[in-house]
C-alpha cells in the first residue's frame, strides 16, 4: 500500500495511491492511518496529475544518522563509527515535494543535498529487540537532509545548528508500506541537482541497518506513531566532491529512492 497527503479542490486530504490515482480516505493525519483509523474511502479516486502532493506527515520527533553510508565514509577518508551517530531534527524543518528549500543569506553560503531513506515508525515502542525492530515501521519515504556545512563544521561541530535550519528537510511524495518493500538494505538511492545525478548509491551500503538502528533509537527514546528515523546518506554530497558543489537559488534538487517517486524541490530565493 502506498499513501500521500495532497491538496485537492482547496482541500488537505489523505488517501491511497494506485494506478496513477488517490482514494481519499476518511483520516485527517498519516498518524490516524498508522494507527488504523479513517481508513475507509470517504471520496471518489482522482488522478494524482490534478492534485499538489505535499509532505506526508509532520512528525512529532525526527531522529537523524550520520556517517552511515560505507562510500561516504570512504570518500572522506573516515573509519566507521563503532555506534550510530544521531542528531534531531524538528517538525518546522519539514517540507513537501515542489516547495522551497530556503535559507538566510547571511546565515551560510555552503547549503549540501543528502538524499536518505526515511523510516516512518508505526506500532513503535522502547528498547526494541533488532530481530523484532522492523514490525515497529510503519513504512518508508524519501527524504534530503539538507546541510548547512560552514555551520556544521563550526566551532568544533554543530550538527544540530547547520541541519535543523527551517526548510532543510523535504519529505516524499508517497508513504510506502513495510510489506512492499522485503528488504530496506537493497535499494536504490539518487540525487540529482539540475538533472546531473550526484548521488547514485543503495542501501545495502549502510553501516548500520535499519533494524539496527530502529532498535539502537529505541534505547533512548520511546518511539511512536509516525516519528521518523533518517538512515544517512551515500557518497556523493556536494561537500567532498572536487569542485565542491553547493546549492544556489534557482537549483532544482530531485531525490529518488527506490520506485517511491522523486521528491522534488526549487531552492528559493534568500530569506
Amino acid at each position: 500500500m502506498r499513501w500521500a497527503r495532497f491538496e485537492h479542490e482547496g482541500s488537505v486530504k489523505l488517501g491511497k495511491v494506485e494506478d496513477g490515482r488517490i482514494q481519499p480516505v476518511a483520516a485527517q493525519s498519516m498518524q490516524e492511518v498508522i494507527r488504523g483509523e479513517g481508513t475507509e474511502a470517504a471520496e471518489d479516486p482522482v488522478a494524482v496529475e490534478e492534485v499538489r502532493t505535499l509532505s506526508p506527515l509532520r512528525p512529532d520527533k525526527i531522529v537523524a544518522v550520520g556517517q552511515n553510508y560505507m562510500d561516504h565514509i570512504r570518500e572522506q577518508g573516515n573509519e566507521p563509527p563503532g555506534i550510530p551517530v544521531l542528531f534531531p531534527k524538528f517538525p518546522t524543518n519539514v517540507i513537501g515535494p515542489e516547495e522551497e528549500i530556503r535559507w538566510p543569506k547571511n546565515l551560510t553560503q555552503q547549503v549540501d543535498y543528502e538524499a536518505e531513506l526515511a523510516v516512518i515508525i508505526g506500532e513503535g515502542g522502547r528498547c526494541l529487540r533488532e530481530e523484532d525492530a522492523l514490525e515497529a515501521v510503519f513504512g518508508y519515504t524519501a527524504a534530503n537532509d539538507v546541510t548547512a556545512r560552514d555551520l556544521q563544521f563550526a566551532e568544533g561541530g554543530q550538527w544540530t545548528r547547520g541541519k535543523a535550519i527551517d526548510t532543510f528537510l523535504p519529505l516524499g511524495p508517497t508513504v510506502v508500506s513495510r510489506e512492499e518493500i522485503l528488504d530496506p538494505q537493497a535499494l536504490p538511492i539518487v540525487c540529482r541537482v539540475n538533472g546531473e545525478t550526484l548521488q547514485d548509491s543503495n542501501t545495502k551500503e549502510m553501516v548500520f541497518t535499519v533494524a539496527e538502528l530502529v532498535a539502537f533509537v529505541s534505547q533512548s527514546v520511546m518511539l511512536e506513531p509516525g516519528d521518523v528515523i533518517l538512515t544517512g546518506t551515500p557518497h556523493g554530497v556536494g561537500v567532498f566532491r572536487d569542485p565542491q558543489v553547493f546549492l544556489q537559488p534557482g537549483d532544482k534538487v530531485e531525490v529518488e529512492v527506490g520506485d517511491f517517486g522523486v521528491l522534488s524541490n526549487p531552492v528559493g530565493k534568500y530569506l
